[in-house]
């Protein structure tokens, strides 16, 4: 588990990190972070999350006032009058405290096209769905990787998840709100194949998928710094949409989803602070998210500094060099 905490308010960007602000991969979508916190541990997770967390160094938790204005400010820098709000973590953004309140205050601004909140549903409740919609919220992209609850609990890596609590929230989720469902099963190789069938038949039946697509299949990937299931190696690609085909047409329905279906298209990028491969001078304000970095701030973004030994000297400036640019999330190394 982490051994840091860092609440993120004013004065510190929001935009540069992954783990949480403002992502913008060049789309009228806009990634809000609001937490880093995940109350599960998925054996096949990407980025490591939760209680079994082996790498992670600090925990963030962001202002929601100051977040939203961030998503504001990013939208009109971007020259869009509105922008898909997608609420989502390098965790579960259902342990946001303030969710309720985030979700109100976009829909507030008469900047957000849309608003979706991505989750595993572990923390999801008929209560806090009737909550979520009062405030405006669109939709619930649900993950949920079995529907076998013995093999949820595996997968999920946590002996107190239950699916079928879950199964019952995400039913009435589809039969009586207006927020859309889009059920998002991982589908790891050789452990629940036999559940994505099973997760097809049943999204269908309760009606998932009021206004977009019912389904969104997610084809495991190996990552640098996520778990990796004993065993399993990621499908190729081809053989990925080949049997969405298959099964597209065994239940007439459309699996291999585009960015279309969702009013998701091409805008203009946030512009680049920095170049790959340039030297700049940063402050140093915090631990890193990671063991071996630290955070550091520059021309109004944050950088995580990577490599580093030992404890952040907060407050002093350092030369680095610029090792990632792209998507305005910013990696660099300490230079000599």
């Amino acid at each position: 588990m982490a051994r840091y905490f860092l609440k993120v308010e004013e004065g510190l960007p929001l935009v540069g990190h992954l783990a949480f602000g403002i992502v913008d991969r060049g789309t009228n979508l806009l990634q809000i972070r609001p937490t880093s916190f995940c109350p599960l541990s998925c054996v096949f997770c990407s980025v490591d999350a939760g209680p079994r967390s082996t790498r992670r160094l600090t925990e963030f938790l962001v202002d929601h006032e100051y977040l939203v204005s961030w998503f504001v400010d990013v939208a009109k820098a971007k020259g869009l009058d509105k922008a898909h709000a997608y609420i989502d973590a390098v965790g579960d953004p259902l342990t946001y405290g303030r969710i309720i309140e985030l979700v109100r205050l976009l829909s507030s601004t008469g900047v957000a096209e849309s608003i979706t909140i991505e989750t595993h549903g572990a923390l999801l409740t008929r209560e806090l769905v009737d909550k979520l919609a009062d405030a405006g919220l669109t939709r619930i992209n649900l993950s949920v990787d079995a529907l076998d609850p013995s093999l949820a609990r595996t997968l999920a890596g946590t002996p107190w998840f239950d699916v079928n609590r879950v199964i019952s929230v995400a039913e009435y989720i589809a039969s009586s709100t207006d927020i859309d469902l889009l059920i998002a099963p991982v589908w790891v190789p050789g452990v629940n194949d036999s559940e994505i069938p099973r997760i097809i038949e049943w999204a269908l039946r309760i009606g998932a998928g009021k206004r977009v697509p019912p389904l969104g299949i997610q084809k495991y990937e190996e990552h640098k710094y996520g778990r990796k299931p004993p065993g399993v190696k990621p499908m190729k690609w081809h053989e990925f949409y080949s049997k969405l085909e298959v099964w597209e047409k065994e239940y007439g329905v459309r699996l291999r989803i585009r960015p279309e279906d969702f009013g998701i298209r091409k805008a203009r990028a946030l512009p680049l602070a920095f170049r790959k491969g340039e030297k700049a001078t940063v402050s140093v304000v915090y631990w890193g998210w990671l063991k071996g970095q630290w955070l550091g701030v520059a021309r109004n973004r944050v950088i995580t500094i990577v490599g580093v030994p030992g404890a952040p000297p907060i407050g002093r400036k350092v030369k680095v060099r610029m090792l990632r640019t792209r998507s305005n999330i910013y990696v660099a190394r300490l230079e000599a």
